[in-house]
């Protein structure tokens, strides 16, 4: 994989690359999803090389502009990430009411809220 691409841009992609154009949202994703070069995305796209990088970092301009002012992925990162925090706090009062309390409930209920943030996860990453 080639260094120096912000990897960044392929998660933007996801989240904004329905207000791209048709064009910059095809050579933005052979470029990052796909990983092929300038060269190769010229040949698949039928325009120069210099046309498929001005393509991407105007696509990638954009995107950046698109997550500055909506913040989609920042906050999809945050709630990833509070999920799975829930998830490890729900294990840990599960292990403690199991060897220390031995409620029956609050098992219960702490599996109830791990399987309801791990469901939250999965249709966050499926959307």
């Amino acid at each position: 994989m080639a260094e120096g691409k912000n990897w960044e841009v392929s998660l933007l992609l996801d989240f904004y690359g329905e207000m791209l154009t048709e064009k910059q949202r095809e050579v933005i994703d052979l470029y990052y999803n796909q990983d092929l070069s300038l060269a190769e995305i010229s040949q698949i796209a039928h325009i120069t090389r210099q046309g498929v990088r001005d393509s991407i970092k105007r696509g990638e301009t954009m995107l950046f502009e698109f997550e500055e002012k909506l913040h989609l992925a920042q906050r999809f990162q945050k709630q990833q990430q509070a999920l799975q925090e829930i998830a490890e706090m729900c294990g840990q009062l599960r292990r403690y009411a199991s060897t220390h309390v031995y409620s029956k409930q609050i098992i219960q209920l702490t599996d109830q809220i791990a399987g309801i943030a791990r469901q939250l996860s999965e249709q966050e990453e499926n959307s």
